[in-house]
């Protein structure tokens, strides 16, 4: 049995202006191809295309989370800092410092959470509209 060989070695030309290939571009970044030579040969052979929907909202969503719990784990981490020191105290004065700087960063640490339950309620009320 004789194999059949998957060399392409034809090539057929095209020609697009700057807005036709900017269009195709933006179309094929939305599906599963990875080379417009890939899509294009779909495309002309009427095979079928892999599309990628994505879901804006929920996009934007996760961006703004992660930029939160970035500033979460630092916030933490500075709080972990200060916890460690307190057990390392041995005068008072340095006791009330450590004291007047967690109120600080406990005040931050307050705004931060309330941040994130009004992007969680945003996030809700675009979602419940759908």
């Amino acid at each position: 049995m004789e194999k059949k060989s998957l060399n392409r070695n034809r090539i057929a030309a095209v020609r697009f202006t700057a807005e036709e290939y900017g269009r195709l571009v933006k179309r094929l970044k939305g599906t599963d191809c990875r080379q417009m030579s890939e899509y294009l040969r779909k495309c002309i052979l009427g095979m079928p295309i892999t599309v990628k929907y994505r879901n804006a909202s929920l996009d934007e969503m996760m961006l703004e989370t992660i930029r939160l719990r970035k500033e979460l784990n630092a916030l933490a981490n500075n709080f972990n800092q200060a916890v460690k020191k307190l057990h390392a105290l041995r005068q008072i004065q340095e006791f009330r410092d450590w004291i007047m700087q967690s109120e600080a960063q406990r005040a931050a640490l307050l705004e931060k959470v309330e941040e994130i339950q009004k992007v969680m309620e945003k996030t809700a009320g675009k979602w419940l509209q759908s």
